[in-house]
């Protein structure tokens, strides 16, 4: 019996694979054939991120806010947030406030801004993206060294960082920075 993971590798198409990148022409083909396998891979990915159980107390979605302010070291307004998550400006309004009723979120009014709110993770929000961040982090090593040596990993992780424009940009530490502007 195949594991589940391996089900959610092989549905869809057969889009970008290594001997498609290698038989690809340089430039704008080769740019957009690698552009196809990171989405496939990250299509794929997040199939079995999703498959792991692991989302009873959040989902992915609003572990990804979640993660997000924790990486914030002071509150931050909801257009901030917009920017570093893969949500429109009203889903993710919408979704503060489904957290801020759990009482995962904090929404403290801008003393400088009556129309603007700042927002931080609570404790019990602090609490629960812990305990889900680590067994994410688990999850995400075993499907990566299972797939990837070690070189392979420095590797992705040296290109993704070039991708999204800087080590501070990948890590998170951009929305610190952005913040204290």
């Amino acid at each position: 019996m195949q594991s589940e993971a391996a089900e959610l590798r092989r549905d869809g198409p057969e889009l970008a694979g290594p001997d498609r990148l290698a038989a690809e022409p340089r430039g704008p083909a080769l740019a957009n054939s690698a552009w196809e396998a990171l989405l496939s891979a990250h299509a794929v990915l997040i199939k079995e991120f999703a498959a792991g159980g692991i989302w009873s107390d959040v989902s992915m979605r609003e572990y990804d806010v979640l993660y997000t302010l924790s990486k914030c070291a002071e509150p931050i307004r909801l257009g901030e947030l917009n920017r570093h998550v893969l949500l429109s400006q009203p889903a993710l309004s919408r979704m503060v406030e489904r957290l801020a009723d759990r009482g995962l979120v904090k929404r403290t009014a801008d003393p400088a801004d009556r129309r603007s709110v700042h927002l931080s993770l609570t404790d019990a929000g602090r609490a629960v993206q812990r305990t889900i961040g680590r067994r994410h982090a688990r999850g995400v090593a075993e499907i990566i060294t299972a797939r990837l040596t070690g070189d392979q990993i420095r590797q992705l992780a040296a290109i993704c960082l070039q991708l999204a424009g800087g080590s501070a940009a990948a890590s998170g530490s951009s929305i610190q920075k952005e913040s204290n502007e």
